[in-house]
């Protein structure tokens, strides 16, 4: 089957997740979260899914919002780095339950570094990300250098 652009399949689709993304992001910055913090969990949630079009629009936004090229380098494996904040690990490893659909209850990302607000605007930011994600890769959007 040959690749099909979803966006221009359904284009009404495509701008109610763009729509969609625009709430994501004013509940992310209304949550006090920090801009290179969001990137982050972008690009890992791309990482996951594998999807290189995000990977790299997402690396050369954190990279225009001052993320260091040290931290993106270990991203991948945060947990075993002391790069990473409190919060930051938590918002990653959330993120990461909610790409991955964890079983529910095992909230090791759980710290108490996040509030209430911080925790559904990270979990919006991944959801929204895993859309975008299978936009990107269903569209074979390309990545060429």
């Amino acid at each position: 089957m040959a690749p099909v652009n979803l966006g221009k399949q359904h284009p009404a689709a495509y701008k109610s997740v763009l729509a969609l993304n625009k709430e994501v992001e004013e509940s992310v910055a209304q949550a006090g979260l920090d801009p290179k913090l969001a990137e982050l969990v972008k690009i890992r949630v791309s990482q996951l899914n594998g999807c290189a079009f995000c990977l790299r629009m997402h690396t050369r936004d954190a990279l225009d919002k001052g993320e260091s090229t040290d931290r993106l380098a270990v991203l991948a494996a945060w947990w075993e780095s002391q790069y990473f904040t409190g919060q930051e690990r938590a918002a990653l490893a959330l993120a990461e339950e909610v790409t991955h659909l964890a079983e529910p209850g095992r909230h090791e990302w759980d710290n108490g570094s996040l509030s209430d607000e911080q925790v559904s605007a990270i979990s919006w930011l991944a959801i929204v990300m895993n859309a975008w994600n299978r936009i990107a890769v269903r569209s074979h959007y390309s990545v060429a250098p």
